[in-house]
């Protein structure tokens, strides 16, 4: 009789720079179901991944704000289409970590139409949240929104798929880019979404997404020098908070803590994540010149 075939289970890698790498330091981690059979081996993050990732995204940042908004909301849209023909592939990963059908089916319905609408808002923020001021000179003053730069994320825990791309498209959306520390404890259909973003119109470094343990790669996230924001959605541990909030003010990192409680309702989509990444630049110019 033949010996019973062992499995050969994938290694889930990392996505930087357009490539999938492993961890530098060779390390992985069992990704596991929900009742705690292994799925895959996804990659340890480790503080030199994340180093390498946040000097790809500052390579990639001029490039990709220096992009029309129309454009941007072109690539957008193009990553939603590239998520309809991989329906199968996300039903097939959220169902073991407790979605059922209808539940996987909503969840993915619902990150598709997130990237429509924040492609909708490209060319439209500017105008809505712009101004012209009214000044006491003969001069013409605007005020006018940029992208930040380089935006440090985690991805909600429970959330793995919407959550993840209710939060990398805002910032994206604005001309930044991204290093976004995928889910801890379902970390599967982040790295199926990478491989969407791979295939789709998004220039490398522009999304990098990590996989590892939070309490590891959080202080290296609020350290780097080269991070201008960074946003985290769960309820995080008072002492991470803390620890956080003090070592961003070391280059005056913006925190944006965006507790959201349900991913398919309207408090999760809003314009206002947009310009959470955004700096006002005022400018004046002097009338008949």
């Amino acid at each position: 009789m033949a010996e019973q075939r062992i499995d050969v289970k994938k290694t889930y890698k990392m996505y930087i720079g357009g490539d999938f790498p492993r961890s530098e330091s060779g390390r992985t981690y069992k990704a596991v179901d929900s009742d705690g059979n292994l799925l895959a081996n996804a990659c340890q993050g480790s503080r030199k991944d994340f180093r390498d990732a946040v000097k790809i995204a500052r390579g990639a940042f001029g490039g990709w704000s220096s992009r029309s908004a129309y454009n941007r909301g072109q690539i957008l849209y193009r990553i939603a289409e590239m998520m309809e023909d991989r329906r199968a592939q996300f039903m097939q990963e959220l169902g073991p970590i407790g979605f059922k059908t209808s539940e996987a089916e909503a969840d993915i319905n619902t990150a598709i139409d997130r990237l429509i609408y924040y492609a909708g808002w490209t060319d439209k923020y500017q105008q809505v949240f712009g101004s012209i001021n009214p000044v006491a000179s003969s001069h013409f003053n605007f005020s006018m929104l940029e992208p930040t730069g380089v935006v440090a994320a985690f991805a909600p825990e429970k959330s793995p798929l919407l959550g993840l791309v209710s939060l990398i498209a805002p910032i994206i959306a604005g001309g930044n880019t991204c290093v976004i520390l995928a889910s801890e404890e379902f970390p599967l259909p982040s790295i199926s979404f990478a491989e969407v973003l791979n295939s789709s119109d998004v220039p490398g470094g522009v999304v990098n997404i990590l996989t590892g343990y939070r309490e590891e790669i959080a202080e290296h996230f609020s350290t780097h020098m080269d991070v201008n924001a960074m946003c985290y959605t769960d309820e995080l541990p008072k002492e991470m908070k803390k620890m956080i909030d003090e070592n961003a003010s070391l280059n005056v990192k913006r925190v944006i803590k965006r507790p959201v409680r349900d991913w398919y309702s309207e408090e999760a989509q809003t314009p206002y994540f947009v310009t959470d990444f955004q700096e006002t630049k005022t400018t004046w110019h002097p009338v008949g010149y």
